[in-house]
């Protein structure tokens, strides 16, 4: 089993730039491919983007693309969402999350979860 606590949310003004952090403990984190998803108030919760165990496969959502970047270090078990350009319509709380893999790659679904960090972005 793995725990997983995230950082680095707040409030942001519509332009800026964000990083998320979330520090994994428990069973050796470079086993797991591990994600971001995020969850505004009155929606469903939303992938935003995955990476696999070694950090050399991404995926993102149409709708991060080029301003979000997910990354991974497995030295210091911390995974990193840095965001850019941020716009209003980020604002929500935002999860990471971590599954088991046997290979080096990206995973679209999760059993476990972090708490949530929430992010803020004013106009």
């Amino acid at each position: 089993q793995v725990q997983l606590v995230e950082s680095g949310g707040g409030l942001v003004q519509a332009g800026g730039s964000l990083r998320l952090s979330c520090a994994a403990s428990g069973r050796t984190s470079s086993r797991y491919a591990m994600g971001w998803f995020r969850q505004a108030p009155g929606k469903e919760r939303e992938f935003i983007a995955t990476i696999s165990r070694s950090g050399g496969r991404t995926a993102y959502a149409d709708s991060v693309k080029g301003r979000f970047t997910i990354s991974r270090d497995n030295a210091k078990n911390t995974m990193y969402l840095q965001m850019n350009s941020l716009k209003p319509e980020d604002t929500a709380i935002y999860y990471c999350a971590a599954q088991y893999t046997n290979y080096d790659i990206v995973s679209f679904e999760y059993d476990y979860w972090g708490q949530g960090t929430q992010v803020t972005v004013s106009s």
